[in-house]
């Protein structure tokens, strides 16, 4: 899937610096035009649009690019449930190790740590560091019940029926939890696992004590997830492997099958749910060892596991709000919904499948100097409380690829890439810290619909995204049965928010219908 979608994505590129020229000289005769008496630019022209929501149900979620963990209670959409399970794999320093009995190895510690995204940094003069944490949802500090079990369940690369990729689902959570193994964060320190905390607080270690520094600075370093795990579980599991399970990879994911975490509500906390990329986790081994058979002299030593294997994200979602169709659209992330978009909505008085204000519009031949896509946000439906996504996206949904705009925008918002293509757009707009809108400009788009009198007024899909760079595709268990719909994009599903959107009903008011704007040059009238 992903290659031909690679490999259509070539295609279009390349067709865009023949579709640029054409732009370049419209404009440029645009510009021509402009200086005419015989032609004018004016208010812009609103045309219909029409709307309606879909849920999505469960949705492919293997090695999404950021998973996430938590409890998200949002009093719009309701509470989303999200636990993980992800493979382990040896670092590449200790493939196929030796543990010498004769040497009497015994581990020290065996510690989780998983970065956490940072927003920001202040640095004190006394070296330490005030962070504020990224993608970190629910009231500040609220407790979690994490519990963290061996997996024992094999996640396979091919599909043993089909001989295909093997998928796996949002709502496969049950098959983990049925055999999983014991849990390994038993710490009788609570915030270890029954009143867990994604806290921003600076992780300080002692300075290691040197001969040549006996008063050593203590170690810093940024927030992440910190976690004492079972060290008679990693004894038995791995100091005391002799029977080749080490040897390499491929042998080890069979014989330690990952980690499986889960959550549930901490007392009366309503609970945090955080994005992290999984796979910059890892656990330390630390043990120690004599340093020969006649030398009893203990050394330090490290066997580092990373979890870079597969991962799989699963997701629980609470009673949400009833859609009203045409009235509201209902956005929301992972097992949740998009909507779906028709321009230029009307009567088709010719039969030939297009609306007749899309066929005027091609007969008047006016030069497109701008058109854009605007979405007003509910704020009474959405409240005071609920986190906003910050940002949607439109694409193409018959053909699942981006619109020609979203090519055609060069910026890279290299210092925030998650403002990159503003002139697309889809950011939101705010208003008092409360998102107002969204807007998107679709100009190309409907230049190649006028100008070209073959092509297709093809569906628009709308959904929130945690990465307008990546705009490949995932699977959904279900083709919906309405719609016809059987992939969604894949930054949707790792985007856990939601927002209601104004749509186009006959309820809806005139100033908060979703608009298309277009701009023209054109012959005055006389």
């Amino acid at each position: 899937m992903y290659k031909n979608f690679f490999l259509k994505s070539v295609f279009i590129s390349l067709l865009l610096s023949v579709l640029f020229s054409c732009d370049n000289d419209s404009n440029e005769i645009g510009t021509d035009i402009v200086g005419n008496d015989n032609f004018e630019t004016g208010t812009p022209e609103d045309y219909s649009v029409k709307a309606i929501s879909q849920t999505t149900g469960p949705v492919e979620s293997l090695d999404l690019a950021i998973n996430a963990l938590g409890i998200y209670k949002n009093p719009v959409f309701g509470t989303t449930k999200a636990n993980l399970a992800v493979q382990l794999v040896m670092d590449d320093t200790n493939i196929n190790p030796t543990f010498d009995t004769a040497l009497n190895p015994l581990i020290e510690s065996v510690v989780l740590t998983i970065p956490y995204f940072i927003d920001s940094k202040t640095t004190n003069s006394d070296g330490s560091s005030i962070y504020t944490l990224d993608s970190i949802y629910g009231p500040t500090n609220s407790k979690i019940n994490l519990k963290i079990f061996e997996s024992k369940f094999y996640i396979r690369d091919i599909d043993p029926v089909t001989q295909g990729i093997q998928r796996y689902y949002s709502d496969q959570n049950q098959a983990f939890d049925d055999i999983k193994g014991m849990q390994l964060n038993n710490s009788g320190d609570i915030s270890q696992n029954d009143a867990f905390v994604f806290s921003s607080a600076e992780l300080v270690e002692p300075g290691i004590i040197t001969d040549e520094d006996p008063t050593p600075d203590p170690i810093r370093s940024a927030p992440g997830m910190k976690i004492t795990l079972d060290k008679d579980f990693f004894i038995a599991k791995i100091l005391q492997e002799n029977t080749g399970k080490l040897l390499n990879n491929n042998v080890f994911k069979e014989y330690f099958r990952g980690l499986y975490f889960q959550v549930e509500n901490s007392g009366s906390d309503e609970g945090n749910l955080a994005m992290l990329n999984i796979k910059a986790g890892k656990i330390t081994i630390k043990y120690k060892q004599n340093i020969s058979s006649t030398d009893t002299t203990r050394e330090d030593k490290i066997f580092i596991l990373n979890l870079k294997g597969k991962s799989i994200n699963f997701y629980e979602n609470g009673p949400a709000p009833s859609p009203i169709i045409d009235d509201r659209l209902y956005l929301k992330g992972g097992n949740g919904s998009l909507a779906i978009i028709d321009l230029f909505d009307g009567p088709d008085n010719n039969g030939n499948g297009y609306s007749d204000k899309l066929d005027e519009l091609r007969e008047n031949k006016w030069l497109v100097n701008d058109a854009s896509l605007t979405f007003y946000i509910d704020n009474n439906a959405m409240g005071n409380s609920a986190d906003e996504p910050n940002r949607i996206y439109l694409y193409d949904l018959k053909n699942k690829r981006p619109l020609i705009d979203y090519y055609a925008d060069q910026n890279s918002g290299s210092s925030k890439p998650k403002y990159s293509k503003s002139v697309f757009g889809g950011i939101i707009k705010k208003t008092d810290g409360r998102g107002t809108y969204y807007k998107l400009k679709i100009t190309n788009h409907i230049r190649g619909l006028i100008n070209n009198a073959d092509s297709t007024n093809v569906r628009l899909g709308l959904v929130v995204t945690e990465n307008i760079a990546d705009v490949f595709n995932r699977k959904l268990k279900t083709t919906t049965l309405q719609n016809n719909i059987s992939e969604i994009p894949t930054a949707s599903i790792i985007n856990p928010l939601g927002t209601i959107l104004y749509g186009s009903g006959d309820n809806v008011p005139l100033n908060k219908r979703i608009q298309l704007k277009i701009y023209y040059t054109k012959p005055k009238q006389n």
